[in-house]
């Protein structure tokens, strides 16, 4: 949260880049799209029992609402910088840690809450393990809350790609 109250997006120029071409795809070609599903269900007669117009309006209704989306991420955006220093963990770095409970070890990319992908290795600085590490330096122990209880990891390396 910014100190004005408003939601900011961590994201990198890339992922910015993404939602800006998404937006453009959506406002152009499935709004377009979107617009001829309802024409012809339209054309199909009495509205009241029409299910093909019914799935159309509700398709239109997503896709304004991911625009919406789109354009608040992208008007709130704060570019992540892929600064060169390593001496702590912060977005935009990878983190390699081990698991103090069984010695496994992860690597880890610290990213915006909005590039998250936890099965591609991807945490967010906004996740629990993320809020964690975020901050701390090489050889660090941090701790955090998981579902199944509190976890520790060990920073065994932090680097930039």
């Amino acid at each position: 949260m910014a100190a004005n109250g408003i939601k900011t997006y961590k994201l990198t120029k890339e992922r910015l880049h993404e939602y800006e071409e998404e937006l453009n795809h959506a406002r152009t070609v499935r709004e377009r799209e979107v617009a001829e599903q309802i024409k012809v269900a339209r054309s199909f007669g009495d509205l009241s029992e029409n299910s093909e117009y019914d799935e159309a309006k509700t398709e239109q209704g997503k896709l304004y609402s991911r625009i919406a989306e789109l354009e608040e991420i992208i008007a709130h955006a704060v570019i992540i910088e892929d600064g060169d220093a390593t001496e702590h963990v912060d977005i935009g770095c990878e983190v390699q840690v081990k698991m103090l409970a069984n010695g496994k070890e992860y690597k880890y990319k610290m990213v915006g809450s909005k590039e998250a992908d936890p099965r591609a290795g991807r945490i967010s600085d906004e996740s629990p393990l993320g809020r964690a590490l975020v901050g701390a330096k090489e050889g660090d122990v941090v701790t955090y809350e998981a579902p199944a209880g509190q976890m520790q990891v060990e920073i065994l390396a932090i680097s930039r790609s």
